[in-house]
């Protein structure tokens, strides 16, 4: 139907251009066929496009939904996470709270010379309220590793020598290894350590035996490994999955009481 409308406005042209002469010529005829021809491929073209867009459009707008979707299920997903990361921080407070671990934990000689150590070492951050000393992983280790890197070795030396201070000769260390919740990949790694609860501990010792190494008595320290399920912060990055995975070194005065022990708690081992 549109190639006859078409050929009809191209005669009706023709015709007031002749001035309403009631004959055509046979060229002219010819050209405004092929006139019409070319509008219709044109006009076909067009819808063509137009279709292709269409489905583009639809194909955007489906990708749309889906990505809000998934945005909303992360965002929940990460105010979870936030809520678990919030009790986490409030149950460290009561529990700094019940041991006493708040101001003057530490000798002052001692926080000093930690303080100084970590100004050295940017890898080794020191908190001087709680004597918690915590080390970068990714420093002291290798990716899924539990083997010490030469260059930790220089700080821990240096840390080990505060320990054996006289200022911090009643002081107890607890070894504490953290990691992010990413599996163990390699099966040589895993065959030795099968998850991360091995992994944190095999870190963990890894400190705690080479601090022996260098003169810190085994009887002042204790070992732990936490796994994934202590995290600083919430594991949904390449940047947080590496805060997370550290080595925590707690100082602990005399008089604070420790589980496992026997000293600390004299009352549950009567």
């Amino acid at each position: 139907m549109f190639r006859s409308s078409c050929l009809t406005l191209a005669l009706c042209g023709l015709l007031s251009a002749c001035g309403c002469a009631p004959f055509v010529s046979h060229s002219q005829l010819t050209a405004a066929q092929t006139q019409c021809r070319r509008l219709n491929e044109q006009v076909m073209a067009q819808q063509g496009e137009i279709a292709g867009l269409n489905t583009h459009r639809r194909e955007v707008e489906d990708n749309l939904i889906k990505s809000e979707r998934e945005l909303a299920a992360l965002d929940k997903q990460n105010q979870a996470h936030l809520a678990q990361l919030a009790n986490y921080e409030r149950e460290r407070e009561q529990l700094y709270s019940r041991l006493g671990v708040r101001g003057g934990a530490l000798p002052a000689g001692v926080g000093a010379q930690l303080a100084e150590l970590a100004k050295r070492f940017p890898q080794l951050h020191f908190d001087p309220q709680t004597g918690l000393s915590k080390l970068d992983t990714d420093v002291l280790f290798a990716t899924g590793d539990a083997e010490l890197r030469p260059e930790a070795r220089d700080m821990l030396t240096q840390f080990a020598g505060i320990l054996r201070s006289k200022d911090a000769a009643g002081l107890r260390l607890m070894v504490v290894g953290h990691t992010d919740n990413e599996r163990i990949v390699g099966p040589e790694v895993r065959q030795e350590y099968p998850n991360n609860w091995h992994l944190s501990a095999g870190r963990a010792l890894k400190v705690a035996d080479f601090l022996r190494a260098c003169g810190v008595p085994e009887s002042r320290m204790g070992v732990a490994g936490y796994g994934q399920y202590q995290p600083l912060v919430a594991n949904n990055s390449s940047g947080s999955r590496q805060e997370n995975r550290r080595v925590e070194l707690f100082l602990i005065a005399p008089e604070v009481p420790v589980v496992g022990w026997t000293e600390t708690v004299t009352s549950v081992y009567r």
